[in-house]
């Protein structure tokens, strides 16, 4: 059967490829239309190319529904509705490590369920205890959902941090308290304000210097740097400030999942603990993709998070 799919160049144009697929192998479910999102994986190696090491795979936070069922595979039906897959109209995934969508109204750009899984993965990594104090840095997509997941505990403050009002005004509308805009405050005094709360957890979701910078700053003695955000490349740290501050420093990355995170991010998609309709500000459909990320790498700053619809 032929396929379209993306492949990301060495200069980091995204070319839409031919490939073919045949049916379904032993222990695999063939998956057609749906959606799959775009990861920041993906704009940095449209920005970068092969100085993105490694380069993004085609795609890998995809949804579709089941045409076709392997040997050996059951618990699928044809027509079932599934994570898993890329930027492909048709592919073939292992049922292994595909996951079952419960009936929903919510439409397919509301079930990117591996990013959710990814937060999930963040969240756990905070060892939430009732009464804490903590601060996410970086309100971005994956920022966002870790404040939605954060709300659902007995938190004694939780304030978001990021540079871009209209984001801080979502994480408001969720129900956060607290918003900082560092670029809008003198950011000596706002550091200084905000470590004197003794905040138990820092999450930084930035993926950059000036957030873990911020991060260290701002944490408590003997508190927890959640280092969520991929700073891609080399960064730096002070390891005497580390060391007399007596800091935790743990990396939430999705490699260092405590569980298997994606039937809990099902669950709470499903529960509408995390909502991606507000976040989900850029549709197209495949063909129009190559285009659509030219303009969401020159800087659209209205984007949060795209979805290829297939």
């Amino acid at each position: 059967m032929n396929n379209r799919t993306v492949r990301y160049e060495v200069d980091g144009s995204v070319s839409l490829v031919e490939v073919d697929v045949g049916d379904p192998g032993p222990g695999e479910i063939q998956l057609t239309g749906g959606g799959c999102g775009i990861c920041s994986w993906d704009v940095a190696t449209a920005r970068l190319g092969d100085r993105m090491v490694p380069m993004a795979p085609p795609g890998h936070e995809g949804v579709g529904y089941v045409a076709k069922v392997g040997s050996g595979v059951s618990g699928y039906a044809e027509g079932d509705r599934v994570a898993g897959g890329g930027f492909a109209n048709v592919r073939n995934v292992p049922a292994g490590s595909s996951y079952r969508i419960p009936e929903s109204d919510l439409p397919d750009e509301c079930w990117i369920v591996e990013p959710v899984a990814c937060a999930v993965t963040g969240i756990d990594h905070c060892r939430v205890r009732p009464g804490q104090r903590i601060a996410v840095i970086g309100c971005g997509f994956m920022g966002l959902m870790i404040i939605q997941g954060l709300l659902q505990h007995p938190l004694d403050q939780l304030v978001a941090i990021d540079v871009v009002q209209e984001r801080l005004d979502l994480a408001l509308s969720f129900g956060v308290a607290e918003v900082h805009d560092p670029s809008r405050a003198d950011s000596g005094e706002l550091a200084d304000s905000l470590f004197e709360r003794d905040l138990d957890v820092v999450v930084d979701t930035s993926g950059s210097q000036a957030g873990l910078d911020l991060a260290t700053r701002v944490v408590r003695r003997g508190g927890t740097i959640n280092l969520f955000g991929w700073i891609k490349g080399e960064a730096s740290f002070d390891a005497s400030v580390w060391h007399l501050k007596g800091l935790t420093v743990v990396n939430s990355a999705p490699g260092a999942k405590l569980r298997n995170t994606f039937p809990a991010a099902i669950r709470m998609l499903a529960k509408g603990y995390i909502d991606l309709r507000p976040l989900v500000t850029h549709q197209m459909l495949l063909d129009d993709y190559p285009a659509a990320m030219k303009q969401i790498v020159a800087g659209d700053p209205t984007y949060i998070k795209g979805v290829v619809k297939l």
